[in-house]
């Protein structure tokens, strides 16, 4: 038979159910939408323990943000297996993924929210970003980039950031297209920047040399040669 006593949390293992209620909500809602009491109310906890861990709706806002943009980062972490085109498709689902889960919370962390100081935010979305950039490079095995790929690959991430971004606003169009838009963005960046730079135009020779017949930069290549014919 159940004595009904509650499990007591330690103070870390609150901090991170609270950061947690806390980012739940605030992906589902403006953060000026969101009291300390309903936060509260759905970690299981008073409004006065609340202020025990964060001294108020503002600390705990920017801790969600951290974790949202600590999640953000994972999602471009991807197995070094298979061709290049299908590891980025991956990484764009699960990019999306987070962006349809979190759509609130994604748009407060790019654009900035009542309740955060611009230097925290751009100091998360700067990590993320740089995260994004290493992963990127460690998938086309270059340590020393150029900077004509280090344009490209930055390119391609504010580029992601964008169009998840304008996709939210109202989800106009379907979400796979856009995820394989993106994977056929980054091929046809690198291809304009190969026209001018013999270094990148080796980099695509190899993306295109390694990709099978059915993958998503053949199918940019195929829908190009319909355009041209």
């Amino acid at each position: 038979m159940s004595t009904g006593v509650r499990r007591r949390m330690g103070v870390e293992e609150r901090r991170q159910q609270l950061i947690g209620v806390a980012l739940e909500l605030f992906s589902r809602r403006s953060p000026d939408e969101v009291s300390i009491d309903e936060i509260a109310s759905a970690a299981g906890i008073s409004r006065p323990l609340v202020y025990h861990y964060f001294p108020g709706k503002l600390s705990l806002y920017e801790a969600a943000l951290r974790r949202a943009s600590d999640e953000l980062a994972a999602r471009f972490v991807e197995p070094h297996e298979g061709p290049l085109g299908a590891r980025l498709l991956r990484v764009m689902r699960r990019y999306f993924d987070f962006v349809e889960d979190h759509g609130p919370g994604f748009s407060a962390l790019m654009r900035g929210g009542p309740a955060v100081g611009s230097s925290t935010r751009n100091a998360l979305i700067d990590s993320v970003r740089q995260a994004a950039y290493v992963q990127i490079l460690s998938h086309l095995n270059v340590e020393d980039p150029p900077a004509r790929l280090e344009l490209v690959v930055r390119t391609w991430i504010s580029l992601a950031e964008s169009t998840a971004l304008i996709w939210l606003d109202g989800r106009r169009i379907p979400r796979a297209e856009l995820e394989a838009q993106l994977v056929h963005d980054f091929a046809a960046l690198a291809a304009v920047s190969a026209a001018y730079d013999e270094e990148m135009a080796a980099l695509l020779r190899r993306m295109l040399k390694e990709e099978p017949t059915e993958g998503p930069f053949s199918d940019l290549v195929t829908r190009l040669i319909a355009l041209a014919s």
